[in-house]
Order: structure tokens, then sequence, then C-alpha cells
């Protein structure tokens, strides 16, 4: 609540949509009371406020600080360092309590970047529409493939490359899965998402595999119990003989692996 111009009282409220990659969608307001607004309940969290939207003219990304989100039983310590808010789109509105929906005016919109704790509290870094323009107009050359595995610019099919294993144990960074089966290798360079447990829908970055076993790039977040459920899709290292041999993909690869590199300006003839 707060002073208009004319002094009369004016019933506003900041509202936050942010939707996860895991496609879990949460809404909450500064409001004392909750609010459902198009078929999302934002949730009461009046300790939550915007303490700084900065917006410009450049191609910085905007920046947000959240004080005192940590307060929401949405938003925890623990979901926060498992990283299951990286990269969730956010949105804040501007209503009227009284009359929630009414008045539904968008403040700033973004992604979330990097994210700082501080104690009870945490920064998040608003990545906004304006980002898209530090991307390069034209892609790098590079000797490796600049696609991933099934993407729109590999087109690999990849429902065939997934499958779902159930977790026996894990020690640490490794993972053994029930049943084996598993093509030694091919979900190098791939990734896990966990589907069940105090993980799920985590992602993680394999760097190596054999029959029955996993290696991670970093440990999970949480301790994993037996039986967990995860999601496996192969990987790809991008190098042309693997995009033909392997995948027969080769008219898709998206690199110059026979271009010239700097190396060659320091090339001279030798005996």
């Amino acid at each position: 609540m707060s002073l208009a111009d004319d002094g009369s009282v004016a019933t506003l409220a900041f509202c936050w949509r942010l939707e996860r990659r895991d496609g879990v969608t949460i809404g909450l307001t500064s409001h004392d009371r909750d609010m459902e607004i198009g078929g999302l309940v934002y949730r009461a969290a009046p300790g939550m406020s915007p303490g700084a939207i900065r917006e410009g003219i450049g191609l910085e990304a905007e920046s947000m600080d959240l004080a005192g989100a940590l307060s929401s039983d949405a938003i925890s310590a623990d979901d926060l360092t498992a990283g299951r808010w990286d990269g969730a789109a956010l949105f804040l509105y501007l209503t009227q309590w009284e009359a929630s929906g009414a008045m539904w005016q968008l403040l700033a919109r973004g992604a979330l970047g990097a994210v700082e704790r501080r104690g009870g509290s945490f920064t998040v870094e608003l990545r906004g529409p304006a980002a898209v323009l530090d991307m390069a107009v034209a892609p790098v050359t590079s000797p490796d493939c600049r696609a991933r595995l099934g993407d729109r610019q590999c087109r690999v099919a990849m429902a065939g490359r997934r499958r779902v294993v159930r977790v026996e144990a894990g020690s640490g960074a490794d993972v053994t899965v029930t049943g084996g089966g598993l093509a030694p290798g091919d979900y190098v360079y791939g990734a896990l998402r966990w589907m069940s447990g105090a993980n799920c829908g985590i992602a993680q970055a394999v760097i190596g595999n054999d029959a029955d076993s996993i290696a991670l790039s970093d440990p999970p977040p949480r301790a994993v119990e037996a039986g967990t459920l995860a999601m496996l899709s192969e990987g790809c290292d991008r190098q042309l003989a693997t995009c033909a041999g392997r995948f027969g993909n080769a008219v898709n690869f998206r690199g110059e692996p026979w271009l010239p590199g700097m190396d060659l300006l320091t090339r001279y003839p030798g005996g």
C-alpha cells in the first residue's frame, strides 16, 4: 500500500511469475494475502520486494535485487544451491490487490542468471531481452561442431538415444545402474536428468560411462537413494569422424575441420 500523487491510497502490489526449466511455475506477491490471477495462485511473500531494477539503452543485462526471497517456502536455499532455478524465466508485474488482475503492468522480464546468496536473501542477475544483442551475428569458425546433439542444427533424432535407468547405488560423482546394458562411451558428453528422488529435475553432465556405471562431472547436490530413476541421454564429442561414423550425419556437421588455424602463420619449411 502506498500514497498516490493526489493523496489517496493506492493498493498496489508486486507479483512475480517464475517458470523453471523443468516446468515448475510459481507465483509470489508482495501483498499479505494470496491472489489468483490468470489461473496461477500468487502466494503471499510480504518480505519479498525488488530492491533495485536497473534498465538502460546499452547491451548489459538488467539486474534485480530480490531481498528476503528465501523467506518463501517456494524458493529454498537448497534449491538455489542445487541449481534448480538456474535459467528460470522471471516476469515482474504490478497490480492492484483490491482488484487483482484488472491492472497487470509488466515491469521487467528475463531469465535468471548468476545467483549470489546473502544470508537470508539472494541477489540474482536478470538477463533481459537486450542480452540477445550480445550474441555474434554469424557463427565463429571452429574445427569442432557448434551444434548440440539433437538440436535444430544437428537434426539427429534423439527418440532412440535416451533411456530411463534405475540407480542401484551412488558414490560421489559415480552412479551404478541396475541391469547394465549401456554402450560404453556412448553417453560421454551427454546428460543425466534425475526423474525422482531428492534431485528430481536436476540435469548433470556425463563425463564417462561403461556398461553399468556412469561418471558425472560433479556429485549430485543431494544423496541418491537406491531405486531412483534418471533419464540418460547420449552425447557427442563434436568431431567429424564421430558425426559421420556413429551418427551418419556428416551433412549437418557444423564445423570446419580442415580450415587452417592461426598456427599456419608460424609454420615454416623444415628438414
